[in-house]
């Protein structure tokens, strides 16, 4: 099992590289992958993660590795990591050197479906792996207007570039809810995310009660394992209303610990929601009322210093607060692009010591995944390979067991 552990450490460290390095390709490249049919195609449901745009040109979401982590596709010309195609198969290179073949992941059944008043499922919620479905209903944040968005974000950028072509609009609560109830019954998911742009409050939680309902209409299940993704909401007691609706954890993301940066980087977030200490007080209040555990933050890192990132993920676990640090990726059409993120290593070193605080905390494998809307995180699979419950622990018990 220690092989296989240090051979997954491996490919976990070539996934964070590909993540901050981007894949070089010939976009042509994906012409015999029967993209959109047997795979699964990328759709933009909040943000563009490739290094540039690529409008009308499919790229696949995701892909693996032999030893089954699930890595997010980033394209950047300029990466010395890069696809090759040899005689139909894939293969991961660097600086030209293949490293291991890859596969594409498959598409889920419910992207091929239509709702009942004909719009395609799959732009209604993506499927993010291991059972875990998205749904950003508004692909625009509010913040535009003043101009007071995010410098890290692009959310604005993307509605802007794919929205006409790729058919990306505002969701309905009925929608989303056939959309949930495929999902779950065609393709076994088992955890939903509601998320989007910034909205005002009021018409934030009426929308989210909506959608709440109508997942519960139409799967038949109260606990239908959601978590809703909000803004920090100036009355603390909107919060209870989440809960109350069904949804199983709550998520405000403050993005940057440090509160002069995050006053620097999310003016929006920092005007129009009482400022950083009232991201934190609503964090640790969520915590109050939807239990330890089952309240999610991020830290958008590469930002600010390391050690504040730190600090930030130590003390909100601290308050029952998962916070994960997720790579910066300098998006096209963000303030911040053309900026650099840091090195590989700083975010491999991240990752590790951010898990290590999860753990120290005693926050299990579920709670991690309950709260966080793509599993696969390096965080994730941290976890499972530290539990030995990927497939490939399995496989090699099976054929010890049979030798």
């Amino acid at each position: 099992m220690s092989t296989i552990k240090e051979a997954l450490y491996r490919e976990l460290e070539l996934k964070i590289a590909t993540a901050v390095e981007g894949v070089n390709f010939d976009p042509l490249i994906f012409r015999t992958l029967d993209l959109g049919d047997t795979y699964q195609e990328e759709v933009h449901c909040l943000f563009e993660t490739d290094h540039e745009h690529h409008v009308g040109i499919e790229f696949p979401a995701w892909f693996l590795s032999p030893h089954g982590l699930t890595y997010l596709l980033k394209w950047d010309r300029r990466s010395q990591y890069s696809f090759i195609l040899e005689y139909g198969v894939y293969y991961l290179a660097y600086k030209g050197e293949v490293i291991f073949p890859v596969e594409f992941t498959k598409r889920p059944r419910y992207y091929g479906l239509k709702t009942s008043d004909g719009v395609r499922m799959n732009t209604l919620a993506i499927y993010n792996q291991d059972g875990a479905i998205q749904t950003a209903y508004s692909n625009e944040c509010a913040f535009k207007e003043q101009g007071r968005d995010c410098k890290f974000c692009n959310i604005n950028a993307t509605s802007r570039a794919y929205g006409e072509a790729e058919g990306i609009g505002w969701k309905y609560p009925h929608q989303i809810g056939e959309t949930v109830a495929a999902a779950y019954k065609l393709d076994g998911a088992r955890h939903f995310t509601l998320t989007g742009g910034f909205v005002a409050e009021r018409r934030e939680v009426e929308y989210y009660l909506d959608v709440a309902d109508a997942i519960r209409e139409h799967t038949g299940l109260y606990d239908f394992n959601g978590t809703a993704v909000i803004g920090a909401p100036l009355d603390l007691s909107i919060i209870e209303k989440y809960k109350e609706a069904g949804f199983r954890t709550i998520a405000t993301n403050i993005e940057i610990w440090d509160k002069h940066i995050f006053r620097a980087i999310c003016p929006g977030k920092d005007l129009e929601s009482g400022g950083w200490e009232h991201w934190v007080k609503t964090l640790e209040y969520e915590a109050e009322v939807f239990g330890r555990g089952k309240v999610r933050s991020n830290i958008v890192a590469g930002i600010e210093p390391k050690d504040s990132t730190l600090e930030g993920v130590e003390y909100l676990a601290s308050k029952g607060v998962i916070c994960f640090a997720t790579s910066w990726n300098p998006n096209p059409g963000s303030a911040l692009e053309g900026h650099r993120t840091p090195e590989p290593e700083w975010h491999i070193d991240l990752y590790k010591k951010v898990a290590s605080i999860f753990r120290r905390h005693g926050y299990t494998f579920d709670e991690i995944y309950d709260c966080y809307a793509a599993p696969i995180t390096p965080i994730h699979d941290i976890y499972r390979i530290e539990d030995e419950s990927l497939p490939i622990f399995s496989k090699k018990a099976d054929a010890v067991e049979v030798a």
